[in-house]
């Protein structure tokens, strides 16, 4: 397959970014994520979906604490990219100077943000080199007005700097991606007890 021609498809898959937060044994810790996609239609019991990569330090305390945040990044904060996304919460707390509360599920929540969705996990799928994550929202509220924050837009605001540490991060991802993709785990997922 050329990608080439499907490349503006797939450009257009990608969710909001969002500020991941978790928490799990004493820890908070905070990624970014652009794979998030709604996971149901009744309006009562919304789901979510969202994929987190195994190389992060956020799939780890998800998958052991089966809970998480989405905290929706507003146009204006592209800088939370680089504090949230650039490094990795195993060598420094990335939480520790904003404003944050526990929301129901332990997970802090951004103070300010576009909105946020709490969520606990209900089932997880190996993908290999990532988990798909599939969450029931137990609480959640839009913050802002307008639109949030897409990774299509953000990329035309960051310095340069950014985007190249973000291009050589994601290169290295793409090489560990490409070697675990096939090595998809088919136990069943157990909650965290």
């Amino acid at each position: 397959m050329d990608y080439t021609e499907i490349a503006p498809i797939m450009a257009r898959l990608w969710s909001p970014l969002a500020a991941v937060t978790s928490h799990w044994q004493g820890q908070d810790n905070v990624q970014i994520a652009v794979a998030i996609a709604a996971a149901s239609i009744v309006p009562d019991r919304p789901r979510v979906v969202v994929q987190l990569y195994k190389t992060n330090h956020s799939h780890n305390m998800v998958l052991s604490g089966g809970a998480f945040a989405l905290n929706f990044l507003k146009p204006d904060q592209t800088n939370l990219i680089g504090d949230f996304g650039l490094v990795s919460g195993r060598d420094q707390e990335k939480l520790a100077e904003f404003d944050t509360r526990p929301g129901e599920s332990g997970s802090p929540i951004l103070s300010n943000c576009y909105g946020y969705l709490d969520c606990l996990v209900v089932n997880a799928m190996d993908g290999g080199d990532m988990t798909c994550f599939l969450a029931d929202v137990i609480g959640g509220k839009t913050l802002a007005e307008g639109e949030p924050l897409w990774w299509r837009d953000a990329r035309h605001e960051l310095p340069q700097e950014w985007l190249e540490r973000w291009e050589n991060k994601q290169s290295s991802e793409v090489a560990t991606s490409r070697a675990n993709m096939d090595q998809i785990s088919y136990t069943s997922w157990q909650p965290p007890k």
